[in-house]
């Protein structure tokens, strides 16, 4: 077996960043040898000469390995996140069939709405990722989708088991978007709805009438994003002062803080450390 000890770098040359050392931009050589090889459960029989002798190779790690967080070396970056940085993942627009039970819930959904005379193009996109289903609504049909999902027979969505904010960004249009989680109890299942809006008209209806559990939800959602719940019986904040000038976590929130002492040591307010990238 060849000698897999890494190579030191030349004398005189600069350390890796951490961004160099970090596999979040690439995927591990692992996986992708991991392939094309042959499936060591089949057993030895099916290794055809040009094969590799499974029995004598070192195994393939499953998952992607991540380097220059706590491991970094050569930086004065003490945190090891300098540098660092994971592409966001958005699951992309599913086809049919979407397996399961996702597609005769759908079809039921489908009946479901035109029977209230909701249209199709109510529902922009579905898509499916780590077994979870999430439908991006417009939010005009919100309201009447909701009722649906929690009336009609077929679906008995009764329980809105959370409702929350994501900011993915001032590069992204429709930046921020209202997620709800809903839950049938009659049928033991789960469905995500999704609704995108600009930071200019960050306006969503509420769905209180419809779920009440989502009163103190939507609160938090505006209270961090900004995200304005028309018709909610009373959109205050909920975790920050009244007088907040702000959403913390929009994306371009600025940070801010208070030196802390630890020990006879100082520790700046988070505007005031090395910028992440």
């Amino acid at each position: 077996m060849p000698d897999e000890t890494p190579e030191k770098p030349a004398e005189g040359t600069a350390p890796a960043t951490g961004e160099q050392q970090s596999s979040a931009e690439r995927p591990d050589t692992g996986l992708e040898a991991g392939r094309d090889a042959p499936n060591p459960i089949q057993g030895p029989e099916s290794t055809s000469p040009e094969s590799p002798d499974l029995t004598s190779s070192e195994p393939i790690v499953s998952g992607r390995g991540r380097r220059g967080m706590f491991n970094v070396a050569g930086t004065g970056d003490t945190s090891g996140f300098g540098g660092l940085r994971l592409p966001a993942h958005v699951a992309a627009p599913a086809e049919r069939p979407y397996g399961g039970w996702f597609d005769q819930f759908t079809d039921e959904l489908l009946a479901a709405m035109g029977q209230r005379d909701i249209p199709v193009s109510a529902i922009q996109q579905v898509s499916v990722d780590r077994g979870e289903i999430t439908y991006y609504v417009q939010r005009e049909h919100l309201l009447e989708l909701c009722r649906t999902l929690r009336d009609d027979e077929a679906l008995r969505f009764e329980l809105c088991s959370s409702v929350s904010g994501v900011d993915y960004g001032v590069d992204v249009p429709q930046r921020l978007h209202s997620v709800y989680h809903l839950t049938s109890m009659t049928y033991r299942r789960r469905i995500r709805l999704e609704v995108a809006v600009d930071v200019d008209d960050a306006h969503v209806p509420s769905v209180v009438e419809v779920y009440p559990t989502a009163d103190w939800q939507e609160r938090e959602t505006w209270d961090m994003f900004g995200i304005v719940y028309d018709g909610h019986p009373g959109l205050t904040r909920i975790l920050m002062p009244d007088d907040w000038d702000g959403h913390p976590q929009r994306k371009d929130y600025p940070l801010g803080g208070i030196p802390v002492e630890y020990k006879g040591a100082e520790i700046p307010p988070p505007d005031q450390r090395r910028s992440y990238s």
